[in-house]
């Protein structure tokens, strides 16, 4: 599903107070309840948002919100987030991406780099680098989650504790106000742990709206990352995190430290 820019700026409205309303929205835009239920609707059908009796809410910290729509949420930022990330990232490294539409974002800005070699349990991201004959793609085996061609479960733990690679490439659903980095899906953050323990530089790839989210499983802490990349970090908490822990904010919207 594409979002329009209205759709978008519902979305962040819903997340930001929980629920949104047709008459409400419908002011705000200066549209008509029409337009707005239909927009809910097309929401709604992609599970972007719930919906409820004259209105629709953001779904709970124990859903994840469906991946087509996921990559259009903040979509610019996490292309400018993936620039950031590949320029830290030299040719002749080798590297892992974790699955998500932010990791996904470095994948994509990874084409003129050569003689890399990428691991990555994320099939979108071996389908797009499989192209450049400069970057060897090797994927992880085990259980292939439909829902966004994630590859997840002890398979792909086990493959890859077999690698110790330069950089890590990985996201999160959700950033805790303590640092604590959230997933969905107790599969994949078991390959997340992993990914980190068998890199010498991790880099975790985050646009703001994750600090607006929450999930119920840990994948880790901040401090066990090496580089912050988002487009924006609104929570002093963290800031106060990097700097205490020496891990190196990069705001690609602001200033870097």
């Amino acid at each position: 599903m594409f979002l329009t820019d209205r759709q978008v700026e519902i979305v962040a409205i819903a997340k930001s107070s929980g629920r949104v309303l047709v008459e409400e929205l419908a002011s705000r835009f200066s549209v008509t309840p029409q337009t707005i239920r239909k927009d809910l609707n097309d929401l709604c059908d992609a599970q972007v948002l719930t919906r409820i009796h004259g209105g629709a809410t953001f779904p709970s910290g124990t859903e994840n919100v469906k991946y087509e729509a996921r990559r259009q949420i903040a979509a610019s930022e996490k292309q400018a987030i993936g620039i950031a990330a590949v320029e830290l990232i030299p040719s002749g490294a080798s590297l892992f991406i974790n699955i998500g539409t932010t990791t996904e974002a470095v994948g994509e800005a990874l084409a003129n780099h050569h003689e890399l070699m990428v691991i990555t349990n994320n099939i979108n991201v071996a389908n797009r680098l499989r192209l450049f004959p400069a970057i060897e793609v090797v994927i992880a085996g085990g259980v292939v989650r439909g829902s966004d061609g994630g590859i997840v479960g002890e398979a792909a733990v086990d493959f890859i504790r077999q690698f110790k690679v330069d950089y890590a490439v990985i996201g999160a659903s959700a950033i805790d106000i303590d640092g604590a980095l959230l997933d969905y899906d107790f599969r994949e953050v078991k390959v997340a742990q992993a990914i980190i323990a068998n890199a010498r530089h991790v880099i975790l790839v985050a646009d703001s709206t994750k600090f607006e989210r929450t999930a119920p499983v840990r994948i880790g802490q901040l401090t066990q990352v090496h580089t912050f990349i988002t487009d924006h970090c609104p929570v002093s908490s963290i800031r106060n995190l990097c700097l205490e822990n020496n891990v190196k904010l990069i705001e690609t919207n602001g200033p870097s430290r």
